[in-house]
């Protein structure tokens, strides 16, 4: 990572070194593409994610079902949208971990900015 890329406050760039760090979490996110995968990996996501070779901190990162940890542990933020699909996630659910906020006071600010 460049040194002005490192200084951008509250993100995660993804560059080269983030694509090898999460190169077998987003090859299993890519495998989402396919309904038997995404199917296999509900009904079993610790088996799906061994058999991807996750690391501790991306299987964790997958258990939290918080895309922050996510994006910290290697994942492509295009990848990764499969997982909200698959967790249930809206993007306000997203948005709300992104602020720190709960989901509620999310969209009240949502609905405050709307009615400036």
């Amino acid at each position: 990572m460049t040194s002005a890329t490192k200084q951008i406050p509250g993100t995660t760039p993804f560059d080269g070194d983030m694509a090898k760090k999460g190169y077998a979490l987003n090859k299993m996110c890519f495998s989402f593409n396919e309904k038997a995968n995404r199917e296999a990996f509900v009904a079993d996501p610790e088996a799906y994610m061994k058999q991807y070779g996750l690391n501790e901190e991306q299987a964790a990162a997958i258990r939290s079902k918080q895309v922050l940890a996510l994006l910290a542990a290697g994942g492509n933020a295009y990848y990764l949208a499969k997982f909200a699909g698959i967790f249930g996630l809206d993007m306000q659910d997203i948005g709300a971990q992104q602020t720190g906020m709960s989901k509620e006071e999310f969209k009240a600010k949502l609905v405050a900015a709307n009615n400036q």
